[in-house]
């Protein structure tokens, strides 16, 4: 678990955006975001509680590889990361985007 002290921001690293994460936020109130390679379900779960001031009702975790990319003659792979969907109870919404005036 998340002691009182550290930080959230190191398990939450960014929200990620993308046509299938945006069906899901609207279909079935999940929201995806970028965490830590080595964070766990209940550390993800109690941040973003923290932080948004939500309920979760499920997170769910995917590693995904990181993919190679060429530029001119030289290979190069991207760094391997970690996707959660987090799954909010009824009635209940974050707000990524904010008003900007």
């Amino acid at each position: 678990m998340i002691n009182k002290k550290e930080n959230i921001f190191k398990i939450l690293t960014s929200s990620y955006s993308s046509e299938k994460s945006s069906i899901l936020s609207e279909k079935n109130n999940t929201f995806t975001f970028k965490v830590l390679k080595n964070s766990k379900k209940s550390e993800i779960k109690s941040s973003i509680e923290k932080f948004f001031n939500v309920k979760v009702k499920k997170v769910r975790t995917v590693m995904l590889k990181g993919k190679s990319k060429k530029h001119k003659n030289i290979i190069g792979k991207r760094k391997n990361w970690k996707k959660a969907y987090v799954v909010l109870k009824k009635n209940q919404k974050i707000n990524l985007i904010k008003n900007i005036e």
